[in-house]
């Protein structure tokens, strides 16, 4: 009996700059990108680097990111409602945020 063994590689990377072993052209365009967000003042450039064995096509890697995003948008919105609490709870109740003395 042949045991199949279903083998697949998959590495996603997500880069803010370039990195120490980047070449020239790297550092320049990671420079451009830097400019590019001082002058726009709302964003934030991101690289996604993403290679799957077996291939797959190019909108399932794009259905996948934007599934990954919606999750990314919802957890900020939790920690975002968690802060608003928090604020109104050290406004309401601020004995209970004052730092003394440890028990």
């Amino acid at each position: 009996m042949k045991i199949y063994k279903p083998e697949w590689h998959c590495t996603f990377t997500v880069n803010e700059a370039a990195g120490a072993s980047a070449g020239w052209r790297t550092r320049l365009a990671w420079r451009v990108r830097r400019w590019a967000d001082r002058l726009d003042g709302k964003g934030r450039t991101v690289t996604i680097e993403c290679n799957v064995e077996p291939a797959v096509t190019a909108e399932e890697i794009d259905t996948c990111l934007v599934k990954g995003f919606e999750v990314t948008h919802s957890l900020l919105n939790q920690l975002a409602q968690q802060a608003a609490c928090e604020d109104v709870m050290r406004d309401a109740k601020a004995e209970l945020f004052e730092q003394g003395p440890p028990r």
